[in-house]
C-alpha cells in the first residue's frame, strides 16, 4: 500500500495560502510571498529528503492549477523537472482539461478515490498544498506522515489546512527536525495512534471545581 505525505509551509497560525509570491493565489488575501524572507539554505538538506526519491503528487484542484500555470515554464529548477516529470493525481469535481504533463482526474467521493490510489501499486504520494484535501484525508486516516515547515509570522487569515473535526483526533510521533537561524522550523510526524490523556491533578477536586465542571457540562460558563 502507497503511503502519503502531506507537506505544508505555514505560518505560526496554520496559514498556507500563497506562501510562494504575492499573485500566487490572491482569493480574499493579502500577504502572498510571506515566505520568502525567511528561507535558509540550512533547511535544505531536510526539505532536500522530502522531495528525494520515487513518488508521485497528489492535488487539489486549485493547487494543481497553480502549478501547472508555473512549473512548466520553469522546469530549469530542480524541483520544477521533478513535478513536470512525476504523475499527477488531481482529486477534483469540474471537467476543466488537465493539461499538465502526466495528470490524470480523480473524480467522485474524494475519500473513496483517495483510498482506492492508496490501495493501488505504485510510488508514495507526496501532497503540496491543497488545503482543501486534508479536511477529507485526515479524518478518514489516509495520511501517514505531515511535514510541517512552520514560519515565525502570524497572518491572521488565509486558507488553513487542518479540519475542524473531532474524528481527526489522532496522536502523531516526531520523526525528523531541524530549525533555521531565520525561526523556521522543518518538522515531520508519523501517525501514533489514539490520542492518550492524563491529569496532572494531585487530590480530589474542590466543590468550586465539581460546581464549575457543572457549569460547563451545562453549557453556562
Amino acid at each position: 500500500m502507497r503511503k502519503i505525505t502531506g507537506s505544508l509551509f505555514q505560518s505560526l497560525d496554520g496559514v498556507i495560502q500563497a506562501p510562494g509570491g504575492p499573485e500566487e493565489d490572491q482569493t480574499g488575501f493579502t500577504h502572498g510571498g510571506w515566505t520568502f524572507p525567511y528561507f535558509d539554505a540550512s533547511l535544505g538538506g531536510s526539505m532536500g529528503r522530502l522531495f528525494e526519491g520515487e513518488y508521485e503528487l497528489l492535488l487539489g484542484r486549485r493547487t494543481y492549477e497553480i502549478f501547472a500555470a508555473y512549473w512548466p515554464h520553469n522546469g530549469d529548477q530542480p524541483i520544477g523537472a521533478t513535478f513536470n516529470t512525476v504523475r499527477k493525481h488531481v482529486v477534483t469535481s469540474s471537467d476543466r482539461a488537465l493539461g499538465w504533463a502526466n495528470s490524470r482526474r480523480l473524480a467522485g467521493d474524494p475519500v473513496a478515490a483517495v483510498t482506492r490510489l492508496k490501495e493501488s501499486e505504485g510510488p508514495d504520494l507526496l501532497i503540496q498544498g491543497s488545503s482543501r484535501l486534508y479536511p477529507a484525508l485526515l479524518p478518514a486516516g489516509l495520511v501517514d506522515r505531515i511535514v510541517l515547515i512552520t514560519f515565525p509570522v502570524m497572518l491572521g487569515r488565509g486558507k488553513r489546512w487542518y479540519p475542524d473535526d473531532p474524528s481527526a483526533a489522532r496522536a502523531w510521533r516526531l520523526v525528523e527536525q531541524a530549525h533555521a537561524p531565520t525561526g523556521v522550523h522543518f518538522a515531520a510526524f508519523e501517525r501514533d495512534g489514539a490520542i492518550r490523556t492524563g491529569s496532572f491533578a494531585m487530590k480530589p477536586p474542590s466543590e468550586d471545581e465539581l460546581a464549575l465542571r457543572r457549569r460547563q457540562a451545562a453549557g453556562d460558563w
